[in-house]
Parts: C-alpha cells; sequence; structure tokens
C-alpha cells in the first residue's frame, strides 16, 4: 500500500494510492462510509499511532475492496491533478537525520567517515511537487540529498538489530536540502539543514519493499543524474540505524529516519553546481516513486 497525505478542494486528508490510477482513495471518505466504528482517525498520523501497524492496514484494505465494489466509487477518489501533496505524516513529527553513511559521499566532501546524526526543523518539510525558495539571501550553495526514509510505525527505545523491522511502519524518500556554506559556519547542521525537507510522495508498507540491501537511489536535476546510488553501499544498515537512534531517543509513531545520501551532491563535484530558481530535483528510489521539488 502507498499511503499519502494531501489537500483536496481546500481540505487537509490522507488515503492511499488507487491502484493503477493517478489518484488517491479519501480514507476519512471510505470510513464514513464503509466503516464500522464513528471514530476513526482524522490524519495518517492518527492512523499509525492508533492501531497496530497490520490491523491498520487490515481495516484500509478492507474498506478499499467496499468502495471498489461500490457503483459510485469515483465519489471516493481524488484525481492527483486536483491535490496538493503534503508530507505524507502530517502533521510532521521528528526528522532524524544519518550523515557519511556512504563512504563514497564522506570521501567526496573529504570527510571522515564518521557517523553524523542532526534533526532538521518540523516547519521545513514540503511535500511532493512542491516549490523551494533558493534562499540566495543566505546561501550561495543550495545542495541536494536524495534518500531512503524509515517511518516508524510504533514506540521503540532500546531496539536489538533483529528486532528492529518490527518497529517500522514504511519508507518514504527526504531529499535533505543543505546549505553547503551554513553548514560549516555552524559548529551544528540544524540551521543549515533546516531550510526546506522534501518528503514523499508517499509512504510505502513494508511488503513493497521487502530487499532493503538493493534499493537504488537516483537523484536527478533538470532531468540530469547526479547521484546513481544504492542502498547496498550504506555503513549501517536500516536495522542498525534504528537500533543505533533508539540507544538514546525513544522513537515515536510518525518519526521519519532519514539514512544518508549516496555520492553526486553537488558540493562534491570539481566545479559545484548548485541549485538555483528554476531548477526542479527529482529523487527516485524503486518501490516508493519519485519526489519531485521546484527551486522558485
Amino acid at each position: 500500500m502507498k499511503f499519502l497525505s494531501f489537500t483536496y478542494k481546500g481540505n487537509p486528508t490522507y488515503g492511499v494510492k488507487v491502484k493503477r490510477e493517478d489518484s488517491a482513495w479519501s480514507l476519512p471518505k471510505l470510513f464514513e462510509q464503509f466503516g464500522e466504528e464513528k471514530e476513526y482517525p482524522k490524519t495518517l498520523l492518527e492512523g499509525i499511532t492508533t492501531y497496530n501497524t497490520l490491523d491498520f492496514q487490515e481495516i484500509v484494505r478492507t474498506l478499499v475492496e467496499k468502495a471498489e465494489a461500490d457503483d459510485n466509487n469515483h465519489l471516493y477518489k481524488a484525481p492527483f491533478n486536483e491535490i496538493e501533496f503534503l508530507p505524507p505524516v502530517a502533521p510532521p513529527n521528528n526528522l532524524i537525520c544519518f550523515g557519511r553513511n556512504y563512504k563514497k559521499h564522506a570521501d567526496e566532501l573529504n570527510n571522515e567517515v564518521s557517523l553524523t546524526v542532526f534533526t532538521k526543523a518540523n516547519s521545513s518539510l514540503v511535500g511532493d511537487e512542491g516549490t523551494i525558495e533558493s534562499f540566495s539571501d543566505v546561501t550561495d550553495e543550495l545542495d541536494y540529498e536524495g534518500e531512503l526514509g524509515i517511518v516508524i510505525g510504533k514506540e521503540a527505545h532500546n531496539v536489538q538489530p533483529h528486532l528492529a523491522l518490527d518497529y517500522v511502519y514504511g519508507y518514504t524518500i527526504v531529499n535533505d536540502i543543505t546549505a553547503r556554506d551554513l553548514q560549516k559556519s555552524f559548529k551544528q547542521f540544524f540551521l543549515g539543514k533546516s531550510l526546506a525537507a522534501p518528503v514523499g510522495p508517499y509512504i510505502v508498507t513494508k511488503d513493497e519493499l521487502p530487499n532493503l540491501n538493493n534499493v537504488s537511489i537516483v537523484t536527478k536535476v533538470n532531468d540530469e543524474i547526479r547521484q546513481d546510488g544504492n542502498t547496498r553501499d550504506m555503513i549501517l544498515s536500516v536495522e542498525d540505524i534504528i537500533a543505533e537512534v533508539s540507544k538514546y531517543v525513544k522513537l515515536l509513531p510518525g518519526d521519519i529516519i532519514a539514512t544518508g545520501t549516496p555520492e553526486g551532491v553537488a558540493a562534491g563535484m570539481e566545479h559545484p553546481d548548485f541549485l538555483e530558481s528554476g531548477d526542479a530535483v527529482r529523487v527516485s528510489i524503486n518501490g516508493i516513486g519519485t519526489l519531485t521539488t521546484y527551486i522558485k
């Protein structure tokens, strides 16, 4: 299943992608029409938080089956060309990021391979097909970083690696937009990393991405391939990342962990080609989709 949050006809809502269609089932409408309970989750975050992961997916699957069999099922769909994508977990939860988790990326920036963990401001989250500023008033070095994102499904603290995937709800795409000059100017990364954080377009459930050690990540700027990586090159695996973070932080449902970026960022080029007004950045991960961001 591919879950998403979006605005449709001026109203924020959430749903799941309709199979073989560029549209989404509006889950609040399905709950109202076909659900058995009067109280139902009003946001995707509520759904992730309230229900056991598998229970929620089974409830949604049953609702979709009932809608598909209804003669008026078009009433419960939102065409993609009429919606505005929101960050999949809206309102946003914590966004925790791993840096230097790909050796070649560390090498291209002349950094030691020492894992770095930081956060991005929740207010920086942007949905798919979103437009962000060039931030030219504060940076001359706006960069992209395509990454696999882990979405936590239940409270996790001090989790062992072999059990880590039990705490995962699904996966998404993160573009860790970075102001390289600001990143270097301050002792911590927060300001240089919090200008923008595109996330989406979907959260795909675990069953749609079964082989986490062989997932391709491709980033294009204006149709030019800049990053062409694979999760098999990560230093810490998804399981190890969850175990490491949960040693120190109690992870909560809806938290997103960005797992690091492969080589190919603008700052690593011999002649850096940073983002500027008019650019379009597309991060594609097989099994999830493509996250598109425009620079105003």
